[in-house]
């Protein structure tokens, strides 16, 4: 894995928007269990949540500096977790198998939709089949042209037909640090199960 990210710049300074230091509140309540991967965990909150919960979490992000970020709040809470520099797009090359995937906003940041589907097809290659991918992403209902990719329910419903079932696909929002143009972000919050 390469020693710089472009994501660097976000974790350093302020928080960047996204990095709320605490889970989504959308996410609390998924029952996390088995083995979790949180992919683009930036600095660890859901991946620590998982762990908290008695799951075998392992988090993944492309930026070194959230990743060691995250590894000093495991330290700080005494937390048995771990923490990867590595890039969702390569998930497969982790040879390793999950019962659980979460993803807090990644899926909104790849540049176009075959990126997107090919993000898709990695996260069925790491989740066992009857296991579960939890998905928020930016919806066309957030305001602005500021951020990340606004995905259509249309795009996710096609995407996500090939090797998963959604259970369910519903309005959600993201909370925001201040520094953006609105205090929370519309958004999908998808459940699937790998088939």
């Amino acid at each position: 894995m390469s020693a710089h990210s472009p994501w660097d710049e976000s974790y350093r300074g302020t928080p960047p928007p996204w990095d709320i230091g605490r889970p989504q509140p959308a996410l609390v309540d998924v029952p996390f269990s088995g083995r979790v991967l949180d992919a683009g965990c930036g600095t660890g909150e859901h991946t620590l949540l998982a762990a908290e919960r008695g799951a075998d979490a392992l988090g993944v992000d492309v930026s070194p500096r959230a990743i060691e970020q995250a590894r000093a709040k495991a330290q700080e809470r005494g937390a048995t977790v771990r923490f990867e520099v590595w890039d969702a797009l390569r998930l497969a090359k982790l040879r390793e198998t999950f019962d659980v995937a979460l993803d807090s906003g990644l899926y909104h940041v790849f540049p176009d939709v075959d990126t997107r589907r090919m993000y898709a097809a990695q996260l069925a290659d790491v989740v066992r089949d009857g296991g579960t991918l939890y998905l928020m992403c930016f919806s066309p209902l957030t305001a602005g042209d500021w951020g990340p990719q606004r995905i259509e329910e249309t795009e996710l419903r096609e995407v996500f037909r090939e090797r998963w079932t959604i259970d369910s696909l519903s309005a959600s929002r993201f909370e925001l640090n201040p520094g953006v143009p609105v205090d929370h972000a519309e958004a999908w919050l998808l459940s699937a199960t790998r088939r």
